[in-house]
């Protein structure tokens, strides 16, 4: 079955990153290397995962490629912007993630992929201080360079489509203005007045991916493409927008974990996060306004589980509290460790603890495949604006916050909406509800 109003995955696709750091090197190394049959893309649902489609005598379970018209790993051509000059493949080496008889084999493919000079504000990550970074007089300019970019890399390539895809650093906290974010014309008035204080050098890649037709996909806690303007721009440009911050280690625990206690009925009385990381994500991290950004999206996942209103007795007053600290001797292989003090009958108090000793970019690549290739789908499928199905690998997933809208934080519901897409994508009817 199939659905005729999504367009078939024609051509090569072409991935634009930001960021050509640990998870993006790891994230093209993977691909690189499954093409050859050297590795296999482990983690990634595209890949992976079946969904059942059908009920009764006509069920069937597929994988998505069967379902949908998805991109295949061949026809993947990847372009990045880094404010370091090193090409993929040497960023490969330089993190560490990955032994070098991995990384090998596709030496002379990750030497072509040369990172193009970034659009940088190094008031937004005041620990970088790479000087591959453009010239520009304002923001605006800043965004006709990076559009400028993206037409120069298709022409280059000869790829039908492009996704961009931010797996840069965490910038500093940029809290949503009305007057500035509120709408797609304050929006453009700002970048042209260079307003820096609230157009982040993220905003400009977001709308420049929009105004050349490229989906765009926030892979860090920044405020991007959670504002209005951005959702009236996805909208007009009738492009997806997907975000934000891969949902990786400690918060794809919680998402998973929480509807344990949830579902169970034991009461929280606390839950504590604490996180090891060294690498460039946790450098920048170390700056207490960049940790900000990324406290706001860790802080969001279990109030959205474990509600007070509707459970007073199980869940009023936990106290919740989520810490990163740098740590260089892990560099990508972070530990999260959770503390979590529970109550059950009679309020008795018992304890959980989780060490989760993770692989940062191993967990992040297979990520970052999956919301290209998602991404992809869904504008050939006339998909615009927020992507609410992509909300099972984000750690605080996009919502209408201007209409009260909660977003969706529990993994296994996350899940449901998933696969309901990609049924409905397929041809197929949503058939499972989330209660």
């Amino acid at each position: 079955m199939s659905n005729p109003s999504v367009k078939p995955a024609q051509g090569k696709l072409g991935v634009m990153v930001v960021g050509l750091g640990a998870v993006t090197s790891t994230f093209m190394t993977g691909v690189l290397m499954a093409r050859k049959g050297l590795a296999k893309p482990v983690g990634s649902m595209t890949q992976y995962d079946k969904i059942r489609v059908g009920q009764g005598a006509d069920k069937k379970y597929l994988h998505y490629k069967d379902i949908v018209p998805l991109a295949d790993l061949n026809d993947i051509v990847f372009g990045a912007w880094d404010v370091y000059p090193a090409n993929a493949y040497e960023s490969a080496i330089n993190a560490e993630v990955l032994k070098y008889k991995d990384i090998a084999p596709v030496k002379d493919e990750l030497e072509q992929i040369k990172p193009l000079k970034a659009a940088f504000d190094k008031n937004y990550a005041k620990r970088l201080d790479g000087d591959n970074v453009k010239d520009a007089k304002d923001r605006w300019d800043m965004t006709e360079q990076i559009r400028q970019d993206i037409r120069d890399f298709k022409a280059k390539t000869g790829v039908d489509r492009v996704v961009v895809l931010w797996a840069a650093s965490t910038e500093i906290y940029v809290p949503v203005d009305e007057k500035i974010h509120g709408s797609l014309e304050a929006l453009e008035n700002a970048m042209k007045a260079d307003d820096k204080e609230h157009i982040a050098p993220s905003m400009c890649y977001a709308y420049a991916a929009l105004s050349e037709g490229c989906p765009f996909i926030m892979g860090a806690p920044n405020t991007t493409v959670d504002i209005p303007a951005m959702w009236e721009l996805s909208e007009k440009t009738g492009m997806p927008i997907a975000g934000k911050d891969f949902k990786t280690g400690q918060t794809l625990v919680k998402s998973g974990f929480a509807p344990i206690i949830g579902t169970r009925c034991l009461g929280l009385a606390g839950w504590f996060s604490t996180n090891i990381l060294g690498n460039r994500d946790g450098l920048v991290l170390d700056e207490p306004a960049n940790f900000h950004t990324k406290e706001v999206s860790k802080l969001s996942t279990l109030e959205s589980i474990l509600v007070p209103e509707e459970q007073p007795d199980l869940y009023t007053d936990y106290y919740h509290k989520v810490r990163i600290n740098y740590y260089p001797p892990r560099n990508d292989n972070k530990e999260g460790w959770d503390n979590i003090d529970i109550f059950g009958w009679m309020g008795y108090p018992m304890q959980i603890k989780i060490d989760f000793l993770c692989r940062d970019s191993i967990l992040a690549a297979p990520l970052c495949l999956d919301l290209v290739l998602l991404s992809d789908l869904a504008a050939r499928a006339g998909r615009h604006g927020i992507q609410r199905f992509l909300s099972f690998f984000l750690k605080s997933p996009m919502h209408d916050y201007t209409k009260g809208e909660v977003p969706v934080n529990h993994l296994f519901k996350q899940y449901v909406m998933l696969k309901n897409a990609i049924r409905e994508m397929g041809g197929y009817p949503a058939d499972e509800t989330i209660d």
